[in-house]
């Protein structure tokens, strides 16, 4: 299984994390895909991970793993610089087809059946928002992101 290759001087970095999240083979499933996309790490917030069968390159042992009890604590630890994004369905939200991402970013989803609190979207420097009006699957929601951030940057390289 390939990853991504990434070239750090040209594209910053990306993690990604989820929020409470509800279903354990979920969050192994999207750090499988955050890995192969080149996430340069993996958190939780308010739920710590446990190893999954769905996450089978073994994600936590080849990016780092955080957790975070809530958004301020994750707030307080990012690197400096760095944007937060929340993944949600909010009026608030940009298109993700149409949005830029930063070059250093830190990506939060909720779970599908609660999202994102309002206290955590205000504490976010945007809101992207998928094309649907009903919750994804939580680990195909970030896939998405990934592969979103991905192909952009591939576009914007210098050949």
């Amino acid at each position: 299984m390939a990853r991504i290759q990434r070239d750090y001087s040209n594209n910053g970095f990306y993690g990604i994390g989820i929020m409470h999240g509800k279903h354990d083979h979920n969050i192994g499933t999207l750090w499988r895909s955050a890995y192969i996309m080149g996430a340069s790490f993996i958190f939780t917030l308010g739920r710590a991970y446990k190893p999954q069968t769905s996450d089978v390159v073994s994600t936590w042992t080849r990016i780092p793993l955080f957790h975070y009890d809530d958004i301020n604590d994750l707030k307080k630890h990012l690197p400096y610089s760095t944007r937060m994004i929340a993944v949600e369905l909010d009026e608030k939200s940009h298109a993700l087809e149409t949005y830029e991402h930063p070059e250093r970013a830190v990506y939060v989803l909720g779970n599908e059946k609660n999202g994102l609190p309002e206290p955590v979207l205000a504490a976010c420097h945007d809101i992207v928002q998928l094309p649907g009006s009903f919750s994804l699957n939580v680990a195909v929601a970030g896939s998405i992101v990934l592969y979103d951030i991905v192909a952009k940057r591939e576009r914007t390289l210098p050949q």
